[in-house]
């Protein structure tokens, strides 16, 4: 390949950059990474967001599969499969720190203000229309458990940002959460979800 050594090259191997040149070493020039994430290439973060797409994916599929395995009467396989998702969790959270997406509390608020808005008024609005369109019922219902309790989490956390804005904690005490469809609740459970009519007993406190 002619020219291929034209230009100069950097490799980065560790925390060095070395120079090339003509395929020879002519120096190495020190990485410095920035505090708070480094830029990184367009491949790379893009290739290490669907990663973190991909392990996220699997912490939850591999959640779901250990409930199944419980209910089942199978808790060693239970065992794994909790197990192994917190090995794809831990993935994630290494690929989003490389990332350098975390903010502080006040950005990561926006952020989730920003996210469950979008999912509010664009996202499922929009696969409800489909789901609708092409009759899916169980879609729908999903899809219609999702929206009610993305309502609510836009709203807690606009209240929650406003105090960290102030330098102040969010004051709550506990927070109910129906197992069933999500609807959200600060306090007490009710004796039934308003949106999927789940009893009291199907509420998770936290």
């Amino acid at each position: 390949m002619p020219g291929l050594w034209r230009t100069k090259v950097y490799v980065q191997r560790d925390n060095l950059t070395t120079l090339y040149n003509k395929n020879k070493r002519i120096k190495s020039l020190e990485y410095i990474v920035t505090v708070g994430g480094s830029k990184m290439r367009k491949m790379s973060e893009e290739n290490l967001k669907a990663a973190f797409a991909g392990e996220s994916q699997a912490h939850m599929r591999y959640m779901i599969f250990a409930d199944k395995a419980e209910r089942k009467g199978f808790p060693g396989i239970a065992k794994l499969f909790k197990a192994i998702a917190y090995a794809e969790r831990v993935h994630a959270t290494n690929h989003f720190n490389a990332l350098a997406l975390l903010g502080d509390s006040s950005e990561n608020l926006k952020e989730a203000i920003a996210g469950e808005t979008f999912e509010v008024e664009e996202m499922y609005p929009a696969y409800n229309a489909v789901a609708e369109l092409q009759d899916e019922k169980k879609a729908r219902m999903s899809i219609h458990y999702a929206l009610e309790a993305e309502k609510i989490h836009a709203e807690l956390y606009s209240k929650a940002e406003e105090a960290a804005q102030a330098e102040k904690d969010f004051e709550v005490e506990k927070v109910n959460i129906c197992s069933k469809c999500g609807y959200t609740v600060i306090g007490d459970a009710p004796d039934h979800c308003p949106v999927c009519g789940a009893s009291k007993d199907k509420f998770k406190e936290f």
